[in-house]
């Protein structure tokens, strides 16, 4: 496949972070500051921490292990990679609580800072798709593991764009497991009044493009802002862009 009808479709499903906006990087940042922290300062007074892994926490972590996740999995998912054990604890923990959710709570912490203090643009190939689109009266939706996402669409000046945005708050509210679970894509679609077999999805990590696959979206776009074209077609994309003006169709006929 190498081109997009986007006439054939009746909704299309962006994941934010590194689809619409490089959030992806503020995000890698603010891990990679909280879990070397961490890994640093606080894993060694843990009583279980002579059997852990304590080397720093790299790039292939975050893609192994965090990339696309809710956030909470996510810290569950890296520490487990390392044989850490911490306490579940709650939502309401401080990020100085040695919990799986107060770890969470302190990257969510660090990401707010980066945010406020650089703001974020949206990808510019990204932003012409959406334009395009918008053209063409399709029903769109940001489907999202962050908490974050109704903030970061504001800074990034999209936030009419989009009729549904299903992020992490919205998942925890209804009880929907977050990705590679196909379920905030499905409840996104029947949201704009679609089916997932009608619907397209748009993905840049590995557990995003298994939650479409698994979901059984009519088309599954794996955006490669990193990941590698074999490493998501491989996770069930079945086409892989580098940038979303590549889907851009001219009047002419046939993508750009």
């Amino acid at each position: 496949m190498d081109r997009v009808d986007w006439t054939s479709w009746r909704a299309v499903l962006f994941d934010l972070d590194g689809v619409v906006t490089p959030t992806a990087e503020v995000h890698m940042r603010a891990w990679s500051e909280m879990f070397n922290a961490f890994l640093t300062n606080d894993a060694p007074t843990l009583p279980d921490a002579a059997s852990a892994d304590l080397s720093a926490y790299t790039d292939a972590d975050y893609f192994a292990h965090v990339d696309g996740k809710p956030r909470y999995d996510g810290v569950r998912d890296f520490l487990m990679s390392r044989a850490i054990l911490l306490p579940e604890g709650t939502s309401e923990d401080p990020g100085t609580e040695l919990t799986v959710r107060g770890l969470g709570n302190r990257k969510n912490d660090a990401f707010n800072a980066v945010l406020a203090r650089d703001g974020v643009t949206a990808y510019p190939g990204s932003v012409e798709l959406l334009d395009h689109l918008r053209e063409l009266d399709l029903p769109l939706a940001v489907v999202s593991s962050s908490a974050n996402a109704p903030a970061v669409l504001a800074a990034a000046g999209l936030a009419d764009r989009f009729r549904c945005v299903v992020d992490g708050r919205v998942a925890t509210e209804l009880g929907l497991p977050g990705k590679p679970a196909p379920d905030t894509f499905l409840h996104a679609a029947e949201a704009l009044g679609a089916t997932a077999a009608d619907s397209v999805v748009l993905e840049d990590a590995v557990s995003g493009v298994r939650a479409g696959a698994a979901g059984g979206f009519g088309l599954v776009i794996g955006v490669d802002r990193g990941a590698g074209p074999d490493t998501l077609t491989r996770a069930g994309a079945d086409l892989v862009v580098a940038d979303l003006a590549e889907l851009v169709v001219p009047a002419t006929g046939g993508a750009r």
